[in-house]
């Protein structure tokens, strides 16, 4: 017997028997309401093996928890790939049925990582690496990020609104694959566009600095990036489509360029950065195309030379890394100026993809930390965006729901 398989007996065994007066109580409550105690829904497990997933009759608080007993036949693992209906299953690829290997869980890596907006690609791809290499210290590792995972990002269905509203600042609920699509249809189109990323710390910022808010305001498309946003349409009772991070775009970004051939220009960092940064994605992406790369550090009697080196490259892209809000201001200055089609401000992405500085692990940005990880890094620059930015946010989220209620 492996040690998950241990684990899941005694953790489902011990769950059974805590939470026995509640499972009693809610098996007679299901049978009066419908004359039925435990219901059971069609499902395929390990090598498309069919067994039925099981739930209290009923809609009252509690229903899931007969899959307890799924978990400890061996139905189910705590942690493994969704499992499927007959009518999915038979609507896979074939290259798909590679799923049907895996034990299917409660939880999978895909959903762990939805509950927080990370779960940008393929649910198939990304539970099949996971599951693919095991390990008793990442499955159980799993199963803790998702109890994190669900305080964070909640259970009950709450509304999805296209646009969230954060005091005067409008911010596109959309998907990383949207978000891309929509950059590419720009372009395409030669349609030209301002594209910025904002975080708690943006918004704060923006809750004061009237030139940057109208920047935003003005903005062709606003991205929601971080936890904190996620956190903030929580204590609004919306729901957060993805964490559209431009650190997470940005090699998604590459990889696109570099299929459709479209060019970017990378402009921002300390010296030595940029070009690093820039190298690492041609090396990665090996048909991506950098039509120039300027560090950030020049004088305002060099702003014009720099705009021309922009110009002059063709670049369809123009990623810029000032630092909030300077980039802004700066795109929002030069906006008509500026010959590629999107321009976007990305903040520290530099700093990643060269290499200077090493980004939080999956683990830590799945439970909503990667904060922490850069005030580990870089405590003197980063305490009071975090220690004091971060509670100043959700107050005023608090807050513009209280206004909310009053109107």
């Amino acid at each position: 017997m492996s040690l998950t398989r241990l684990f899941d007996i005694i953790t489902s065994s011990l769950l059974l028997v805590l939470l026995s007066p509640f499972l009693l109580y809610r098996a007679v409550l299901a049978y009066w309401q419908t004359k039925t105690v435990v219901a059971g829904e069609p499902r395929l497990g390990y090598l498309q093996r069919p067994f039925k997933r099981l739930y209290f009759a009923g809609e009252q608080r509690g229903k899931e928890l007969p899959v307890l007993i799924n978990i400890l036949l061996g139905d189910l693992a705590w942690a493994g790939v969704r499992a499927l209906t007959p009518d999915e299953a038979a609507q896979l690829h074939a290259d798909k049925l590679r799923h049907f290997e895996l034990k299917p869980g409660v939880i999978s890596a895909y959903s762990t990582r939805k509950k927080v907006g990370l779960a940008y690609d393929d649910e198939f791809a990304t539970d099949f690496e996971f599951f693919s290499r095991p390990s008793t210290k990442n499955y159980i590792g799993l199963c803790l990020r998702a109890i994190i995972g669900l305080l964070l990002g909640g259970n009950t269905p709450r509304p999805t609104p296209a646009i969230l509203h954060f005091w005067g600042v409008n911010i596109v609920n959309t998907t990383m694959s949207e978000a891309l699509d929509w950059i590419e249809q720009r372009v395409r189109d030669k349609q030209k566009a301002l594209v910025a990323f904002v975080n708690p710390a943006c918004l704060n910022i923006a809750y004061t600095d009237e030139a940057y808010r109208q920047v935003l305001q003005s903005a062709d498309r606003v991205l929601p990036d971080g936890i904190g946003i996620n956190i903030g349409c929580r204590l609004l009772n919306q729901a957060l489509l993805a964490n559209v991070n431009g650190t997470d775009l940005f090699p998604r970004l590459c990889e696109r360029a570099a299929k459709d051939g479209y060019s970017l220009f990378l402009l921002g960092g300390q010296p030595g950065v940029v070009v690093k940064a820039a190298f690492a994605m041609q090396e990665r992406f090996p048909n991506l195309i950098i039509a120039g790369i300027q560090e950030g550090y020049f004088s305002d009697e060099q702003e014009a030379e720099v705009l021309e080196t922009i110009n002059s490259s063709d670049a369809a892209i123009l990623l810029v890394g000032f630092g909030v809000p300077r980039q802004e201001l700066w795109l929002a200055r030069y906006h008509e100026q500026l010959s590629p089609t999107v321009c976007m401000g990305i903040g520290g992405l530099f700093d990643y993809y060269s290499g200077r500085i090493p980004r939080a692990p999956v683990w830590l940005r799945e439970i909503g930390m990667e904060w922490s990880w850069r005030l580990i890094q870089e405590p003197g620059r980063m305490w009071k965006r975090y220690l004091i930015g971060n509670p100043l946010f959700l107050y005023r989220v608090w807050r513009q729901r209280q206004q909310g209620k009053n109107l």
